[in-house]
């Protein structure tokens, strides 16, 4: 009964500390899309590769109730869900934290941190008229933050220095192995034979783990079974033997304490908080991008507009003239300038058409996941329902107050700061390094043996005096020593045999000056990290006080265009009014209409400049997510729970008429 429990308590112990049972797994389950359901899957769970979820490049349903007869009618709001929905920087930015619960899985093990990128995309900028080309696309750019870490090599952040941490997943290992050997003795004193045949099968299994406070534990158990030789000298043959060793070993300067060796789990969820940062921050670059893209098309339309109306008028002009020159009323070089006129009017239609199809491509491209692959989306034309309404004046805030707010809600200020403290965190380790290493070990061990009597027949001396051959039997042989592996294991843990050992060991490096190169590195780093630092609240200042003195100059060309447009009206008005009398010339006509289309192209390009004036400020203040109601939750989960917004009637109607009259639809 006695040897059962034996057995039964070196299984459990075994149990308790294998791999599969311990606190990685909810997290391992967590990252990956299967889970373990018996007993058999618990066992072998972390032994088998797991997958993620696969990325899905289906648009949400929220686009198709947004097209009616291949027109998009978007609203603002929409075309941000629609962004939070499938835009594909944010759904790459949605792996980064997942990527940096990976990496405290690693580092919860003792493992090496891997490289997390945490660049921030800003996405496409909008159509530009071209010389030659008519318009080009915009392009897409990216912009950096820093993680707090670095060395990269082959996706590895690489920790050279400072001290080991240690391997804190506990290390199962079994070995077996069967031997057969013959060894040609030069003697019959020792084996009794000139050729000594050995035969046995060894088993040998254990764990151990390192721990936070600089602590490797090991717990192992040697067994040599069916020991058998052809010597007659042997009293036992064959024989089972069996160690059980305990080893403890602790640092006692080098890698000792905790806040040493937990280090690079302290820097993994800093790194997983930066990760969270990062996609907040994308969120913020990515409405702030949209808004932007939004608003130009808005813009772009209405430049597109004030040409259409040049066209018309300058349309109109020669029409008049021509009928005009017809009755002799006026000479026939007036037809020829209306007719230049006109032309040039459609050149400026067309081209602003152009680049109002391409913007539309390049915000598909912004709110799609499919990009061009469907057609129907690819052939569809976007109707902005928004227009953006100037307030009547514009809110007057200290620019102190707006210099708190944007460094107290700026993620990019909270992930500096979380970097400086991953470098002072990373420097413990440096500086224990400079530590000589002292260990303190303890060793135990008890040793069994048991086996049956040897039955070969040992040579010996005959009471008569002649040589013989006897053989042994019970009584001849020590009995504690006969029995099987249940008397071993009686043996082992009644501890008939102990070992017991204990000691130090001292390496200290005499000159010391590859650690004392690492902490002057880091902290010479770390002085640069608060410069850097530094550099962002200096420049934060700057860019608040520099985009709320664009916003005001913007609102200001803003206001001095509409009054000169409102002046250019009444002057074109009256010219034509002139004309038509007779008193001036349709040279005069002509210079006045373009300066009527300048003047209204200029008060469209002021608004959108003002457009854009808010919209920086808002993203220098950090305060884009709340201006336009974005859920950050919602952007995590790339589900808006809210409806599409209703297609304004007059809306619809203008789109209809307007588009199929300048051939726009397909």
């Amino acid at each position: 009964m006695s040897i059962a429990k034996s057995i039964l308590a070196i299984l459990l112990c075994y149990t308790m500390i294998l791999p599969g049972f311990g606190q990685q797994m909810p997290t391992t389950r967590m990252l990956t899309t299967d889970a373990p359901t018996t007993m058999v899957e618990r066992f072998t769970y972390n032994y088998r590769a797991h997958g993620v979820r696969k990325i899905s490049f289906e648009d949400s349903p929220r686009l198709e109730k947004l097209i009616r007869a291949g027109i998009i009618y978007l609203s603002l709001r929409d075309a941000i869900a629609l962004a939070l929905e499938n835009n594909l920087d944010l759904e790459y930015a949605r792996i980064n934290p997942k990527l940096s619960e990976a990496n405290l899985l690693r580092a919860s093990a003792g493992a090496l941190l891997r490289n997390v990128s945490n660049n921030v995309s800003s996405g496409p900028s909008s159509a530009s008229l071209g010389v030659t080309a008519g318009s080009s696309l915009g392009s897409s750019s990216s912009g950096g933050g820093s993680s707090g870490t670095g060395g990269v090599l082959s996706g590895l952040n690489v920790q050279l220095a400072g001290s080991a941490i240690p391997n804190l997943d506990p290390t199962l290992f079994v070995s077996s192995q069967t031997v057969h050997s013959t060894s040609p003795q030069t003697s019959t004193f020792v084996s009794g034979t000139n050729f000594l045949v050995t035969t046995y099968h060894t088993a040998s299994y254990g764990v151990q783990q390192g721990f936070m406070t600089g602590t490797s534990v090991g717990l192992s158990m040697g067994n040599t079974l069916g020991y058998r030789q052809n010597s007659p000298n042997n009293d036992f043959n064959p024989v089972t033997n069996s160690n059980l060793a305990l080893s403890v070993q602790q640092n006692l300067l080098q890698g000792f304490r905790p806040s040493v060796n937990k280090r690079a789990i302290i820097v993994a969820k800093n790194q997983r908080n930066i990760s969270d940062l990062t996609f907040k921050n994308q969120v913020m670059s990515t409405v702030n991008n949209v808004a932007s893209l939004y608003w130009d098309l808005v813009s772009f339309n209405e430049g597109l507009k004030v040409k259409q109306q040049t066209l018309e008028l300058n349309t109109k002009l020669y029409t008049d003239n021509k009928r005009r020159a017809e009755l002799g009323a006026i000479a026939p070089i007036d037809i020829i300038q209306a007719e230049a006129e006109m032309k040039s009017s459609q050149q400026d239609v067309t081209t602003s058409e152009l680049q109002v199809q391409q913007q539309e491509m390049i915000l598909k491209n912004v709110l799609t996941r499919s990009g061009m692959d469907d057609l129907a989306i690819a052939n569809a034309r976007i109707v902005p329902t928004d227009h953006f309404e100037v307030p009547a004046q514009e809110p007057i805030r200290p620019i102190q107050d707006l210099i708190v707010e944007a460094v107290q809600n700026r993620p990019d200020v909270i992930q500096n700061q979380i970097g400086l403290e991953d470098s002072r965190i990373t420097m413990r380790g440096t500086k224990d390094a400079l530590l000589p290493t002292l260990n303190a070990f303890v060793n135990m061990s008890n040793n069994a043996l048991a086996g049956q009597v040897n039955t070969l027949p040992r040579a010996t001396t005959l009471p008569n005096g002649s040589p013989g051959f006897v053989t042994r039997g019970p009584g001849d042989v020590n009995g504690f020593f006969l029995g099987g592996y249940g008397s071993v294991l009686s043996q082992l843990f009644g501890r008939n045999f102990p070992n017991y050992s204990a000691g130090f060991s001292l390496n200290v490096p005499i000159r010391n000056r590859a650690a004392q190169a690492d902490l002057i590195t880091d902290e010479l780093n770390y002085r640069q990290s608060e410069i850097q630092d530094k550099q962002l609240h200096n420049n934060i200042k700057l860019n608040v006080v520099n985009a709320r003195m664009a916003l005001a100059n913007a609102r200001a060309a803003y206001d001095t265009s509409v009054e000169a447009r409102k002046l250019e009206d009444q002057t074109l008005a009256g010219a034509r009014r002139k004309y038509e009398l007779g008193t001036s010339t349709i040279l005069d006509v002509v210079l006045i209409q373009r300066d009527a289309t300048a003047r209204q192209l200029a008060e469209t390009n002021a608004l959108n400049s003002y457009i854009h004036a808010r919209l920086n400020l808002d993203n220098v203040l950090a305060r884009t997510l709340e201006v336009y109601s974005v859920d950050i939750e919602e952007a995590k989960t790339g589900q808006v729970k809210r409806q599409p917004d209703l297609i304004p009637a007059v809306v619809q109607q203008e789109a209809e008429r307007r588009l199929p009259l300048n051939g726009l639809r397909r």
